[in-house]
């Protein structure tokens, strides 16, 4: 037993551990680990180190919340035969199994739809050609006949029976795919730039590590089962920004110039990544940077102490606190870098930030449209798609674009559409014809390019607002008023999970029920945020009004766009600089004086 432990502790995880062990022979499971001193069963195996972090927490006089105990009582990874059993009957899980379930990919959610939503792991966002049609027959077979991107560079399957769950399970590791650990507590999807090894701006492939850490993972039960989610990003500083603060891990390619050192010792020069930890946008955080510089071989290993640093401190008694932020708000940077040192074995290098040059402006556009490539004569296509949804019938034509006049890659990007690589000079015309006849486009106006919304409640029960169609309303309503110069990010979240970032968005909006009368009935709205940024102009956004209903968005965020476009300092002033260079209640007061198109 560890010698972490204190004589109290290691007699109280030994009953632990001897009473779960009765808990599932009780329930005819398998047992954890062997007997321990004196017969009493002990942790080992994969799951130890959670089973002993569980234990310290309750002897600690905590309280495990429900997931914890689900996980104790039966492994997700060990029910695949029983999920089989109950999705051959048509039933649907019950909460617990919901929740283990999504360890396999799979999400219940009613009562926004009556069947499951299925989420992809695609590393670096890139799969082949041949994939995304394989991926196209089986949300035709089995889901509702078309796919989401996410704003994780990431496919979702929607409006999938019960019956079919399995069937569609299996059929995306027949494609050299899984869904494998894409929901609950784990680690997610890992992103990489958009444009990795293809791009003239960036600084390093971020290709190769960030298929290295998820295979890392996928290989490694014990890194499954967190006290919460977590996100690792890696960014090469391309063109097209992967938001990599936005992740609990953020690796950002810079560059170390001449004279660096570390306690004595020169560095050398040279591309490395840059560490940054905590971001969670949903809890108001961006990662911030530790002055720390990863050799970019070592970011998997790196990574690897981090989230098990991670798994035997996060907080298993309270779902709202258990993601690593608030271990690093509790702990400080110093003691959380000293403790992933110590399980590294070896001292992390720290770099002077004068050392460190800047790094390329990100290009808000690079993912739409026609860009050229560093290899001559090739270029990229950015596709614009609608708040990210693909019908089957375009994805087979995306994945023939890409086979027949491309490299044969689709790159996903964290803006919710997707690039065809390696398109030569000659072919160009070809592919923007192509995209035309499916309803598609490489063109689109500056809001639309910019406009990002979750699922909404058209599919997800936590919604309080359908994201996607308002978001939808929002560009047809100001591109008919407006005309756009410079780039500008509208995100609409439906509730408070923010997955589509709310909090980061030139203009942020988070669905709210709106009250209508005293009685206390309600209508779908939102709460609407100003002035958020990311990179170079990271930064939460702020509230600037509550309660607007949704038919009354439009016109309201138009009013917000034309009082910029009239007060700005310059032609070239950004929105974030003029959100950020007034009080709320000044720009309120300047909004509320500027009327609507004529």
């Amino acid at each position: 037993m560890s010698n972490d432990f204190t004589p109290d502790q290691k007699r109280y995880l030994e009953g632990f551990m001897s009473g779960m062990q009765s808990a599932r022979v009780a329930r005819g499971l398998g047992p954890l680990g062997g007997p321990g001193e004196g017969g009493a069963a002990t942790p080992s195996g994969p799951d130890r180190e959670h089973a002993e972090a569980q234990a310290r927490t309750v002897a600690g006089g905590g309280k495990l919340v429900d997931q914890e105990k689900w996980k104790q009582a039966e492994h997700p990874f060990d029910a695949y035969a029983r999920f089989k059993e109950q999705a051959s009957s048509g039933s649907y899980p019950r909460p617990e199994d919901n929740f283990r379930w999504r360890y396999h990919g799979l999400f219940y959610v009613a009562p926004a739809q009556n069947s499951y939503m299925c989420r992809l792991r695609i590393p670096n966002g890139i799969l082949k050609a041949w994939q995304l049609g394989g991926v196209a027959d089986l949300a035709e077979r089995h889901g509702g006949g078309y796919s989401h991107v996410t704003t994780r560079a990431n496919l979702q399957i929607r409006e999938i029976s019960a019956e079919n769950a399995p069937l569609l399970l299996e059929g995306l590791a027949e494609l050299g795919l899984t869904a494998k650990g894409s929901g609950a507590d784990n680690i997610r999807n890992v992103t990489g730039s958009a444009t990795a090894g293809i791009d003239p701006r960036e600084l390093l492939d971020t290709r190769p590590h960030a298929r290295a850490w998820h295979h890392h993972i996928l290989n490694d039960r014990s890194l499954y089962g967190l006290p919460r989610k977590f996100n690792v990003a890696f960014d090469g500083a391309g063109s097209v920004a992967t938001l990599e603060d936005t992740n609990d891990i953020g690796f950002q390619a810079i560059e170390v110039g001449e004279g660096a050192s570390c306690a004595g010792r020169p560095v050398e020069p040279g591309i490395w990544y840059r560490l940054a930890l905590g971001g969670i946008t949903g809890h108001h955080d961006l990662a911030r940077d530790t002055g720390i510089i990863v050799a970019p071989s070592d970011a998997v290993a790196v990574a690897d102490a981090i989230v098990r640093v991670f798994i035997a401190n996060g907080d298993r008694t309270n779902r709202a606190k258990a993601r690593l932020k608030y271990v690093l708000d509790a702990w400080g940077f110093d003691r959380f870098l000293a403790s992933v040192e110590e399980k590294l074995g070896r001292t992390l290098i720290r770099v002077e930030t004068g050392f460190v040059k800047p790094r390329p402006v990100y290009d808000r556009l690079a993912h739409i449209g026609v860009h050229a490539q560093a290899q001559p004569g090739l270029n990229w296509i950015g596709v614009a798609l609608p708040v990210g949804r693909l019908t089957t019938a375009q994805m087979r034509v995306l994945a023939a674009i890409s086979q027949q006049c491309g490299d044969g890659d689709i790159r996903l990007t964290v803006w919710q559409n997707l690039l065809i690589s390696g398109v030569p000079d000659g072919g160009v015309d070809d592919v923007l014809a192509n995209l035309q006849a499916i309803g598609l486009s490489a063109e689109t106006s500056v809001l639309r390019a910019g406009l990002i919304a979750c699922t909404g409640a058209t599919g997800c029960k936590f919604a309080a607002a359908h994201t996607k169609e308002d978001a939808l309303a929002i560009a047809d309503h100001c591109d008919q008023r407006l005309t756009l110069e410079t780039p500008v990010n509208i995100h609409l979240t439906g509730c408070h999970h923010s997955c589509a970032q709310h909090y980061i968005g030139d203009l942020g909006l988070i669905g709210a029920k709106v009250p209508i009368n005293e009685e206390g009935d309600t209508v779908p709205g939102y709460n609407l945020l100003v002035g958020g940024g990311y990179g170079v102009e990271g930064g939460m956004a702020r509230d600037f009004q509550t309660n607007v209903r949704a038919e009354d968005v439009p016109a309201l965020v138009e009013r917000i766009l034309r009082t910029w476009q009239t007060h700005r300092a310059s032609p070239d002033e950004s929105f974030v600089a003029f959100a950020r260079r007034h009080e709320v209640a000044m720009l309120r007061e300047l909004v509320a004086a500027t009327g609507d198109a004529a």
